[in-house]
């Protein structure tokens, strides 16, 4: 957290009356039963100018939110499973542009799909197992190299780098080929690799004893009210903290703070450093950060178009929600967003746990945080 000096020179390059706006905001979207609470966070220029907390991380026991309240983040993981794999690259012991089957034998059937067609979702890869087997999705009991085994048997939706279809199997795969090049599991590679030296102190595939009284609950809407989401749910019930998982989910398995998230994100700002030290070259940051995804219509957000694992701002329908062309970001199922604007320097972080409010809800922060900048 930011001294008192250096929070006042950091609030005096950010719009103070638009910052003192949020956390009424969100507030109201508390009030309104649509979300159980929020935490947000912009980093502007270096500088944390505004991290505030609404609501409840669980509503039934009264525990209210915290800045260091820890979140299953879900989709926001992609991106560091993309980190990892350039990291890899870097090591000159993967090409994003071989066949995915050069170094997993399971894909000797599919040798159309690249290494960069899973990071950018044009593999052809469905976007969730089948059947039963989602319920690995729910009870996280497989490992990462029996799942992309099934994976890989799955029938493709179309021909690789025809068509942009969001793949969490894709995503999985890629995290298995970070373990194959690697030599280490997956999971063991993210905490030594990332989050450890980032100073992630509160991130993690597998709760810890330790760290479960902060973790919020996540809630789903029910006849205009909220409670908390059903074991079907990605990651399962919340309540439950994934006992005895053995599937790290490179595609949505990380839990994480707002802080957390912010040091990876400044990472990425700042070309690939934080500190002292270097995690990726501005060359792999650049690749990762620019579209990929040609003239095919991709992404979540108006205006956008995919790099490899990072949803990019290309248009005016993307300024229209006032993010600078440029900009990345990525979101989770439950309704958390971050996202990098180079142009605005800026970082911001919206971490919620669900309900019928939270897409609203980040909208409402997306647009207040673009707009404090200066």
């Amino acid at each position: 957290m930011l001294q008192p000096l250096l929070l006042l020179a950091a609030l005096a390059a950010a719009d103070t009356e638009t910052l003192s706006r949020i956390k009424p905001r969100m507030q109201a979207h508390v009030d309104r039963g649509g979300i159980s609470g929020t935490v947000t966070m912009i980093v502007e220029k270096g500088q944390t100018v505004h991290i505030e907390t609404t609501g409840w991380a669980d509503i039934e026991n009264k525990k209210p939110m915290r800045k260091d309240s820890i979140f299953q983040i879900m989709s926001m993981t992609k991106p560091l499973t993309g980190t990892a794999a350039m990291m890899m690259v870097e090591a000159g012991k993967l090409n994003v542009n071989d066949p995915v089957a050069k170094y997993l034998p399971e894909f000797k059937d599919k040798p159309g799909i690249l290494v960069r067609h899973i990071m950018t979702h044009t593999s052809g890869m469905a976007p969730n197992p089948p059947g039963a087997n989602m319920e690995w999705y729910y009870s996280v009991k497989v490992t990462l190299e029996d799942a992309v085994k099934f994976y890989s048997t799955v029938p493709l939706l179309q021909d690789p780098g025809t068509k942009w279809v969001y793949s969490n199997m894709g995503l999985a795969t890629l995290g298995r080929l970070v373990e194959v090049t690697s030599g280490m599991k997956y999971e063991d590679f993210i905490a030594k690799r990332l989050l450890q030296p980032l100073g992630m102190k509160d991130s993690f595939f597998f709760p810890p004893a330790d760290k479960k009284d902060r973790i919020v609950v996540n809630y789903c809407t029910k006849e205009g009210k909220l409670s908390p989401c059903p074991h079907t749910t990605l990651g399962g019930d919340s309540r439950d903290l994934r006992a005895g998982a053995t599937y790290p989910a490179p595609e949505f398995g990380l839990y994480s703070t707002a802080e957390d998230l912010s040091h990876f994100y400044s990472m990425m700002l700042n070309g690939g450093t934080l500190g002292a030290k270097r995690y990726l070259s501005k060359a792999s940051v650049d690749a990762m950060t620019m579209v990929q995804t040609g003239n095919l219509q991709a992404g979540h957000n108006p205006g956008t178009a995919f790099g490899l694992t990072w949803e990019v701002a290309r248009d005016p329908a993307a300024a229209a929600m006032l993010w600078s062309t440029g900009t990345f970001g990525h979101g989770g199922a439950f309704g958390t967003h971050g996202w990098v604007d180079p142009v605005k320097k800026l970082v911001g972080v919206f971490m919620v746990q669900g309900g019928s409010g939270s897409a609203e809800a980040k909208l409402n922060f997306i647009a207040m945080a673009s707009a404090s900048a200066n």
